[in-house]
This record gives C-alpha cells, structure tokens and sequence, in this order.
C-alpha cells in the first residue's frame, strides 16, 4: 500500500533529512537510519547533481524531492519579486540618462575653470619670485644701511670714550665703552676690526684707571668713591672681578672694626686683671658680638643694590656666604676669649669634682651660685645672639626668588656647620653643666633656709624652689636646643622627687603627733599650724608642679616645631606629671594622718550612738525632736577638733580632711545602724539625723557630701516604708535618678531591722 505523500518543506537552500519511512527491522540497522537522517543536499550548487546520483534509498528520494520543489517555489516567488521592481528600475535609468547630458556640460565648465586657475597659479608664482627678489634686496639694503649706522655709532663712542678719559669722566667713557661692546656683538665683521680694537685699547686703559682708583678708594675706605668706582665694572663687563674686589672691600671694612673691639676687649680683661681693685668697666663680650652681627647684617642691607647691580641675587648670597667666613673666624675668636675669659672649663672641672652626683650634697665648698647666675645669663644671650643671626641669614637666602631652590638647605647645613657654630656649641655644652648646678644648690639653699612666711599659707621654700625651676627651664628653652630643655628637666624632676619631697614630709615624720596637736585635750595652735603649713605646702607644689609642666609645654610648642623634638621634651613632661602624683599620694598620707589624730577625739560620742534607741514611740520621737540625743554632740565636737584648722589650711586640704573625717563618720554609723532595731518613727529620726548631718556638713566644705551621706541616707528611706512591698517602687526600673549604693542583700538587711517587717515578706522580695 503506498505511503501518504507527506507535506512539503520550508523553502530554504539547504535540506535536512529525516525519517519518514522507517526501514524493514531486517535489512537496516541503527547505523544505516542516522546516516539517513544526517544525509542533506545544498541545492543550486555544482556539487548537488553528483550527490543526487548518489541516492540509493527511495525514502530519501522522496523527501529530496519535495525539497526540490519548494526550493523551486522560492526562486518562482523572488524572479516575481524582480519582475515587478522592473517599471520603477526602467525610470531610473531612464533619469540617469538625462543626468549624463547635463554631467558633461558640468564637465566642460569644469575643464575651463581648471585652465584658468592653471594660469593664475602661474602668474602668481612670476609675481612672488619678483616679490621676493625684492624683499631680499630691500632687506640686504636695510642691513647694509644699519652696518653703516652701527659704524657710525662705533665711531662716535670711540671718540666719546677718548674724549671722556681726557676729562675724567669715567661714568660717560665706560657707559659709551658698552653701548660700542652692545653695537659691536650685534653687528661683529671683519670691516669693525680696527674700531674694536681701538675701543679695547680704551676699555683697557678705562678698566687700569678704575681699578687703580678704586683701590686707592678702598686703601682710604672713601665708601663713597669705591661705591662710585664699583659701579663702573657692569658697564665694562667685568661684574664677577667687581663683585669680589666689593665684597672683599666689606669684609675688609668689618673685619678692621671686629679687630679694634676685639683689641678693646682684650686691654680691658688685662686692665682687670692688672689692678688690685676691680674696675667698674666690665668686659661686654654680649656688645663685642653683637656689633659684629650688625656689621655683617648692616653690609648685606646698605648694599643690596649695588650686590644686585653686579651679579643680581647671586651677588647677594655670594656677599652672604663670604662674609659669614669672617663671622666664623671673628665671631669664633670673641667666644673663645669669653671661656678664657670666664674660666668656664676650670669652673666646670670644680662644679664636677665638688659633687659627681648634682643631687647630693658635698663637703667641700663649691663655686658661687650667684656669678654662675652672670655667666649663665651671658652665655644665654651669647646663644641667642648666635640662633637669631644664623636664621636671620639663612631666611634672608631663602626670600630670593630667582636662586637654586637647593641653596637655602645647602646654606643653613654651612651656617650650622661652620667653625662659629662649633664654638658656640662648646659654649653651650659649659651652659649645660652650669645650669644644673646652678639649680641644685639653689634649691638645696630654698630648703635649708625654710621658713614662715606671714599672712601665706606656705613657708618660703615652696615660692623660692619653683621660682628657682620655673627661671631655669625658662632658660633652657630660650637657648632653642632640645638638649639643654631635656637635661634641666630631668634635673628638675630629680630635685623634685627626692630632695624636695624628702623636706615636705620631714614635720609629718615626728612621732607623738596626736599628743603634740592635742595638749591638755586641746588644740595646739603652734603644732597644727606646723603641721596644716607642711600638708600646704604639698598641696601648692602639686599645684605649682602642674602650672610648670603647662607653661613649659605652651613654650616649647612654639619654640620646637620638629616633632622629634616635642617628642622627647613630653617625655620629661610626662615625668612632671608622675612627680605631681606622687606629692599627691604624699599628701593624702598626710591627710590620713592628721585625721588619725582626731578621730579618737569624736569616737567616743560615735560610740555612745550604739547604746541609743530607735525603736522610737510617738512620744520619744517627739522628746528627741527637742533633745537630740546624739548629732549635735557629734557635729559640736566635729567643730571643736577640726574646725580650728581651717584658717590655716588651704581651701584643698580643708575639703579633703573634712571629707576624711565624714568617711570616718559614716563608715561607723553605718556599722551601728546595721547592728539596731528600727519602729517606723526610728526610721523618721535616722532620715532626721541623716540630714542633719549632710546640711551641718555642707556648711564646713565647698565639695557636695551627699555621696559620703548617701548609704546612711538609703538606709533610713527604706526604714520609713510603710510595708516590705514599698522598696519595689523605689527599686530598679523605678529608681529615678536615685542610684542605690546598698546591695539587695543590704536591702534586705536593712529591712530586717524593722521590729514590725516580717522576714517571710523580706525572703519574698524580688530585687
């Protein structure tokens, strides 16, 4: 039975088989249907007639066949689309005919437009060679025409010059001398030869009179003249030699100055030594230096413009660089005559043999503090003298504008590494031992003649030894080297923590205290005057040991602006700062002390609060609002062994010994209170009690004691409940801004001791 024709393909180029009759199971295989299925021809190629003979199988056929003709179908159905594109195409071409007519005639106006441009071009070309024949003519004329007039000028500036010699108007001969080298760089040939050299045989003759004037000028130090005559070596061309003959002229002028105040200064220290009494005319080596900074300063300032007129800005950093050679050599010599002067190296060899360690007193007598007072002051202000000059110098190298960015570091490495610097360091190094000295044996002199100061809290050692400290480390920093600020610190700091301290606390150290303040069962003024003036005086050096450290600090931020520096300078700060917290704790001994000697005399009145009841009737609580039982004899005899101490201690140390005192206070009523039974009204007359202690209390002190108060306080809140289940709407969430210093356990406790609370309710708490 034949097979249903199946439906034909999509028309595409390319067919694809599939399997439409399946073969008998017997004759194929599995293999033979997927080459079936694979099998596919591309129509319209040379190559699908060969592949169509090929075909065996009549399945594959069939489908071929159908593709066949749907490829078939779509050729049909494009030749129809051509075809019907035919009208449309036929008018175009149509149009592209009558197009062509008029592209010829566009043809040919071109044509005749490109002949005329072809012969303009070449007529432009005639008429620029002539043009530029022209120019070459009229420019070789101008040449020509200047040459003339360039000789001309020669001409006339030779016989100027020739003329101004004879009269010895040497600004006018050399002015003319380079307007001719001007003329003659300008237009130089071998026509000019013998006008040049005639001008150079002038210039020479011009340059031998000018040197052998200005010599003569600076022989006779006429600074007038050799101004005039140095003014002259630009116009010649030679403002290098010029620039060297001025400014070695200005190091010859200071240098002749430096050496006559030297020569003063050395008859001076030989007068002094020579007479028997000492002459009032001291040797100024402050002024010696001085002058000859002001004299180098002076020659760079007066002189700017004639620096800048010979080499500009690099005139005037060769000035400045030349004339710090004769600062290192003057200025070396005035600081070496000053140690000499001043003996500082013998002086520092006894200040070392005379104690090895600055920080103990020696046997034998050492060097005078008072004239080391002098020279530390001069060497301070050699220093400084010094430091200002050097960065004076190296700023004003910087200001210029046109020099070597590189120059400024490069110059202050020379500054700093020139032999006045070397010497002014040793000068330095002698500051460092004087300094120390200095201050050691004038704090160990404050101590040794301590004494009361009246109408002052303190005794006179503490002004004296802090006057002494603040005036070094003031010192040390105005040198500007971190060095000496770190040395006289720890010097400081040494002297502060041992010594000094050591003297604070001897009064506190004598046994018997309490029988020396309380003679007789009274208060002894003398003794507790001693004793409040030894506790104020550690209580001003705390507060002085503080003032010092800030004011230190705010100085040496302006003056250290390298962080290494500050580095190591708040390190010794830091030391200031632990010494402080040491007085501190010394203080607070002290205080610990002092209280120790009057609490035994209130103690007995906190004792016989035990033996008083508080299991109160309405009657009793009414008795004890007229007869305290016990308060008022407490804060009666609070007043009577401590309060006398106030005028004479400062407001600190009072605060802080009334506040030890109500520590002491409240530590033992809060052990008696836990050890009684409380009725309600026993409740209403602790809170009575307690607050009659807190504003009693508040009187004698400018620092809140409500939280000394605050447990007692707790204590008798929780005694004045109603019933147990009260405390919750005080507790916790509900506390308010009330924060509990009792724990639940001493909550409880507390509530305990209520006669009519019962322990169920209590256990029952939830806290």
């Amino acid at each position: 039975m034949a097979s249903k024709t199946p439906p034909p393909p999509s028309p595409t180029t390319t067919a694809t088989t599939t399997a439409t009759n399946p073969p008998s199971p017997t004759t194929t295989n599995t293999q033979q249907q997927q080459q079936q299925h694979q099998f596919s021809i591309q129509f319209g190629t040379p190559e699908a007639l060969s592949q169509v003979r090929s075909l065996t199988d009549v399945g594959t056929m069939t489908r071929l066949l159908h593709e066949c003709i749907a490829y078939q179908r779509s050729l049909d159905l494009d030749l129809e689309s051509l075809l019907s594109q035919r009208s449309s195409l036929d008018t175009h071409l149509s149009s592209l005919l009558k197009s062509s007519q008029v592209l010829s005639i566009v043809r040919s106006d071109a044509d005749h437009i490109l002949s005329s441009v072809r012969s303009t071009s070449v007529l432009a070309e005639n008429v620029s060679a002539k043009v530029r024949e022209l120019d070459l003519a009229q420019s070789r004329v101008s040449s020509t025409l200047l040459r003339l007039d360039a000789i001309s000028q020669k001409s006339a500036c030779i016989d100027a010059v020739k003329s101004s010699l004879e009269s010895d108007d040497f600004e006018s001969a050399a002015e003319h001398v380079r307007k001719f080298l001007e003329i003659d760089s300008k237009f130089r040939d071998s026509s000019g030869t013998s006008q040049r050299e005639e001008l150079l045989a002038y210039k020479k003759q011009l340059e031998g009179i000018v040197k052998k004037k200005l010599l003569a000028a600076v022989d006779q130090r006429e600074h007038s003249s050799v101004v005039r005559f140095i003014r002259l070596y630009p116009l010649l061309g030679i403002e290098e030699e010029g620039l060297q003959v001025y400014v070695n002229y200005l190091k010859k002028v200071i240098s002749m100055r430096s050496r006559m105040e030297f020569e003063q200064l050395g008859e001076l220290i030989e007068n002094n030594y020579s007479n028997t009494v000492s002459s009032n005319t001291q040797a100024n080596f402050v002024a010696c230096l001085t002058n000859l900074f002001t004299d180098i300063v002076l020659a760079i300032e007066e002189n700017d413009e004639v620096l800048r007129s010979l080499c500009g800005e690099d005139g005037i950093v060769y000035a400045i660089c030349e004339l710090q050679e004769e600062c290192d050599s003057r200025g070396s010599l005035i600081l070496k005559k000053y140690m000499d002067y001043r003996k500082l190296m013998r002086l520092t060899e006894e200040i070392k043999s005379y104690s090895k360690n600055m920080l103990s007193v020696g046997s034998m007598e050492g060097p005078d503090p008072r004239e080391v007072e002098l020279y530390l002051e001069e060497i301070l202000s050699l220093t400084r003298l010094g430091e200002d000059y050097t960065v004076y110098m190296v700023s004003k190298i910087k200001g210029l504008s046109s020099i070597d960015p590189e120059l400024g570091p490069r110059a202050t490495k020379a500054f700093r590494s020139g032999n006045f610097s070397k010497v002014l360091h040793e000068v330095t190094e002698f500051y460092f031992v004087l300094e120390q000295f200095f201050m050691v044996e004038n704090v160990k002199k404050a101590i040794k003649i301590d004494e009361h100061v009246s109408d002052s809290l303190t005794t006179s050692m503490v002004d004296d030894v802090f006057y002494v400290l603040q005036s070094c480390c003031r010192r040390s920093i105005s040198t500007s080297k971190s060095e000496s600020v770190v040395a006289v610190l720890g010097t400081a700091v040494n002297l502060l923590s041992y010594e000094y301290l050591e003297a604070l606390q001897q009064k506190m150290r004598e046994p018997n205290l309490g029988a020396k303040l309380f003679l007789g069962g009274v208060g002894v003024e003398k003794t507790g005057t001693e004793i409040a003036t030894a506790l104020n005086n550690m209580d001003v050096s705390c507060e002085y040991i503080l003032k010092l450290r800030h004011e230190i600090e705010e100085q040496c931020t302006e003056v250290f602006p390298a962080p290494a520096d500050r580095e190591k300078i708040k390190s010794c700060l830091s030391m200031l700062g632990e010494t402080s917290n040491n007085f501190k704790q010394a203080l607070n001994s002290g205080m610990e002390q002092l209280v120790a000697t009057v609490i035994p005399r209130i103690r007995p009145i906190l004792d016989s609060v035990a033996t008083i009841s508080y299991e109160l009737s309405e009657a009793e609580y009414a008795d004890n609002e007229v007869n305290d039982p016990w308060v008022q004899r407490l804060l009666h005899a609070v007043e009577t062994n401590a309060a006398w101490l106030q005028p004479v201690m400062t407001a600190n140390n009072y605060d802080t010994f009334v506040h030890l005192i109500i520590d002491c206070i409240t530590k033992r009523l809060e052990v008696i209170m836990m050890q009684k039974r409380f009725s309600q009204l026993g409740g209403l007359q602790l809170d009575r009690d307690a607050r009659a202690l807190v504003s009693h209390f508040s009187g004698m002190t400018q620092r809140t004691v409500r939280d000394k108060f605050a447990r007692l306080t707790q204590m008798a809140t929780i005694l004045n409940l109603e019933k147990v289940s009260e405390i919750l709407d005080f507790w916790g969430e509900n506390s308010g801004p009330m924060t509990w210093r009792l724990t639940p356990a001493e909550v409880r406790r507390v509530l305990g001791l209520r006669v009519d609370f019962k322990p169920e309710a209590i256990a029952t708490l939830k806290l």
